[in-house]
């Protein structure tokens, strides 16, 4: 009962919120910010001292140690939560880092987007325009496809055509393409969310045409095709090419629909990659509606990109979901640059970074990691052995899964601390540097470094 009674002493010694107002670094705070936000944060860290009080009696703090942690969480505030980091993981296009980097065009035209701009005004004729006719022009001339349109992302892309072309009705896909994209969205989730009926046929390794003849037999009303991008069957397999599905949904009458995810529009090859389906091969085989993202292998901005018939395209522009999907001029701005590139895919690695870092030869990543090496060994010190090691990037984001580019990693051994306690000391540069821990070492894959006087500053910043 004692103690009891000294817990509930030391919550009632707590300063009052007045007192914590009067303190200097709340009076400086309340010069840039307004009351009422002070005071709520006040509240805020009484409620959890007090509660640390009632739970195990430590003693209370001070008013000036309250106005102390107020003004560092609220000046926490001011900063910003989206960071410039630099991504040194050996995952090219990195899901949790933003996937591909914005070219320079892409940035500039973002910057222009931010003023006022013309994004549904027709400046011809002076009436209201259509956003789409931003980007659409170029996409479908690149892809050859004769419509096209943009959303905010691929399952959006996919979650829309479905919506629009069998609502209440069965979409047919082979159980082998029943993919998990990321943060556990699954391909059956958006089919089924669409207002859809799933109709799984084949196996996981094996499905034949006769699969899909027998669905639409049951009632059957699309054809779904999904670029297993990012994992691969191997072995004892069977798939139905493109071509076939093709020609079964127009004997049928039903479309057939190609979610090519990554979305690749040049051939991967010439980058030392394996092929990849490309948007306008999906296109010339057939496929009456072809979804992609933008983030991915086009090296553009977060999207989900539409192109088809025109029939099919004119529905699903009508959809009136679509209104909750679409893009913002920014993204619109930095779509279409990027698309512009492609105009000359000889000078996609020089306009595209996804594309630079795709196309670095070992050489090329063995000369960037010998020129850091010093960089990152000076800061190291006597913490850490530094060496360069030979590996493998991978390209990310879903994309070419089984394939790995030689690269050239400077690696970090610590003599006595913990690797993660170097990792985390390295992300606290500014900007962050991100590596990745293995076997008791941080790894820096120089491939995607696009920036070195970037790394070499950050570097340079932090007095060990």
């Amino acid at each position: 009962m004692m103690a009891e009674s000294m817990t509930r002493d030391g919550a009632a010694a707590l300063p009052a919120v007045y007192e914590v107002l009067g303190q200097r670094a709340v009076i400086r705070l309340l010069e840039h910010t307004d009351h009422q936000v002070v005071v709520a944060e006040i509240r805020a860290a009484l409620a959890r001292h007090r509660g640390v009080l009632l739970a195990n009696g430590t003693p209370p703090p001070d008013a000036a140690a309250v106005a102390a942690e107020v003004a560092g969480r609220l000046s926490a505030f001011r900063q910003p939560a989206l960071r410039k980091v630099i991504n040194l993981t050996g995952t090219l296009l990195h899901t949790n880092l933003g996937r591909s980097p914005l070219s320079r065009e892409a940035k500039a035209a973002v910057a222009t987007a931010a003023a006022t701009t013309n994004l549904e005004y027709d400046l011809d004729t002076g009436r209201r325009g259509d956003r789409d006719n931003l980007v659409s022009r170029l996409l479908t001339r690149l892809s050859g496809a004769p419509a096209a349109t943009v959303v905010n992302n691929n399952a959006a892309a996919l979650w829309l055509t479905l919506n629009t072309l069998a609502p209440g009705r069965g979409v047919v896909i082979s159980r082998g393409e029943l993919v998990e994209i990321g943060d556990s969205f699954r391909m059956p989730d958006i089919i089924t969310a669409s207002g859809c009926r799933l109709m799984e046929v084949g196996t996981t390794n094996r499905t034949h045409l006769r699969d899909y003849e027998n669905a639409l037999d049951a009632g059957g009303s699309v054809l779904l095709k999904v670029h297993t991008s990012n994992y691969r069957i191997e072995g004892f397999t069977r798939e139905v090419p493109l071509e076939q599905l093709v020609e079964l949904g127009r004997r049928r009458g039903v479309p057939v629909v190609a979610d090519l995810g990554s979305g690749a529009l040049v051939d991967l090859a010439c980058y030392g990659l394996p092929g990849e389906p490309t948007v306008q091969e999906t296109v010339r085989a057939g496929a009456d509606v072809v979804t992609f993202s933008g983030d991915k292998l086009l090296g553009g901005p977060q999207a989900g990109l539409i192109v088809g018939s025109r029939d099919h395209l004119q529905a699903i522009r009508r959809n009136p979901v679509r209104r909750a999907l679409r893009c913002d001029k920014l993204r619109l701005a930095a779509l279409e640059a990027t698309l512009r590139a492609y105009l000359d895919p000889r000078s996609l690695s020089a306009a595209l970074p996804a594309y630079r870092i795709l196309g670095r030869s070992r050489e090329t990543v063995e000369r960037i990691a010998r020129r850091m090496m010093p960089f990152i060994a000076e800061w190291a010190g006597d913490v850490a052995r530094v060496e360069i090691v030979t590996g493998e990037s991978q390209v990310g984001s879903g994309a070419q899964p089984c394939a790995g580019l030689p690269t050239a990693l400077v690696a970090l051994t610590p003599r006595d601390a913990d690797a993660g306690a170097l990792a985390h000391a390295l992300r606290r540069l500014t900007p962050p540097v991100i590596g990745r821990v293995h076997k008791g070492r941080v790894l820096l894959d120089m491939r995607a470094l696009l920036e070195p006087a970037a790394l070499i500053a950050a570097l340079r910043g932090v007095t060990r």
